[in-house]
């Protein structure tokens, strides 16, 4: 038996990245996933990759009226019927620029994509969000890395941090569990800001990025299969890297192995982080407000 057979997830900013493999994985555990995205080609490749349990609904989730329009189409769905049990916010904007040179424009944006469209993301899914659920943010381990450059950027993913301490404290009578998954550098078109940068200075970047890493190198995103195994108590989602520290109030994961995360398996560690967030303390019933960190 699948590990999400039969629920219901939705991912934005899913049409590439650290997104799209989320996606993938959900699907592979037996989900079926809404995802989304701005580019209308990009996101129906994602969908054609994705299959038949997935449904793609193009969109900016920084803008009100497309996360109506989403939640809207998982109401008329046949399949979701009105229900969500997986609210993974992922869409992000990667913003460089020092406070000298930092316009009021450019830190808008940034605070409107990282922070108020996640916001908002999960305020629209509460109403077809099911009791026991599961909310994931994807934040950044610039939010305490403290990285010249990266001010705007990093302060925007911290909003997104602090967001799920607060909401695992007011959703914990519906037993929602609200986590973050903060990554450190991942070779995604996001890293390097998009479509609007030159390979020149793509490379720039990336060579800047894995300068600040001990093995020099960032990560990448992988396709890869499922586990084998279909407990998700007894499976290897847990590799050796982990470390799991806990208190009651605030437990939290931590990754401590660089060399397997940057090593090209760091999609693997991600994704075994999202599975363990949506099983954690499932037995209980308890609202669960817990980090992984990616610090590669």
């Amino acid at each position: 038996m699948s590990t999400l057979k039969g629920k219901i997830a939705v991912v934005t900013g899913s049409s590439s990245g650290i997104g799209l493999a989320i996606a993938e994985r959900f699907v592979g555990e037996g989900a079926f996933v809404f995802i989304t995205g701005r580019k209308p080609v990009e996101l129906e490749a994602a969908r054609a990759r994705l299959g038949e349990r997935a449904s793609a609904v193009q969109g900016d989730a920084a803008e009100l009226a497309d996360l109506d329009r989403l939640y809207a189409a998982v109401k008329a769905s046949d399949v979701a019927r009105g229900r969500v049990d997986i609210v993974v916010a992922n869409v992000g904007l990667n913003v460089t620029s020092t406070l000298a040179d930092t316009t009021p424009e450019l830190y808008d944006r940034a605070f409107a994509v990282n922070a108020r469209a996640t916001f908002f993301t999960v305020q629209k899914a509460l109403p077809l969000l099911a009791d026991g659920g599961s909310v994931v943010l994807v934040g950044s381990a610039t939010h305490v890395k403290g990285l010249a450059g990266l001010s705007t950027y990093g302060a925007s993913k911290a909003a997104v941090r602090s967001f799920a301490r607060t909401w695992a404290a007011e959703l914990k009578d519906r037993r929602i569990r609200v986590n973050t998954l903060s990554p450190g550098a991942v070779d995604t078109p996001l890293l390097v800001g998009g479509d609007s940068v030159s390979k020149e200075d793509g490379d720039r970047l990336r060579a800047q990025y894995s300068a600040w890493i001990p093995l020099g190198r960032i990560a990448r995103t992988v396709r890869s299969p499922p586990p084998r195994s279909s407990s998700p108590r007894t499976r290897a989602a847990t590799p050796p890297a982990w470390t799991w520290s806990s208190t009651a109030a605030s437990p939290s994961f931590d990754l401590a192995s660089a060399d397997h995360m940057v090593a090209g398996d760091k999609n693997d560690i991600f994704n075994a982080a999202v599975l363990s967030f949506l099983d954690r303390d499932r037995s209980s019933g308890a609202a669960a407000a817990g980090e992984a960190h990616a610090e590669s």
